[in-house]
């Protein structure tokens, strides 16, 4: 299931390192989402 949502969350969310994102100043809603693919991304690959 997981790796269902890893592939969703890449065609569907942005990709904050190609645009060089600084997390300092990144915005709550940003760190959210990056918080997010990271614990999608880490369950995936535990299966």
């Amino acid at each position: 299931m997981f790796k269902i949502l890893a592939k969703i969350n890449k065609t569907i969310l942005p990709s904050f390192s190609k645009k060089r994102l600084d997390l300092s100043k990144a915005s709550k809603i940003q760190l959210a989402i990056i918080g997010w693919r990271a614990y999608v991304t880490k369950r995936a690959l535990d299966n």
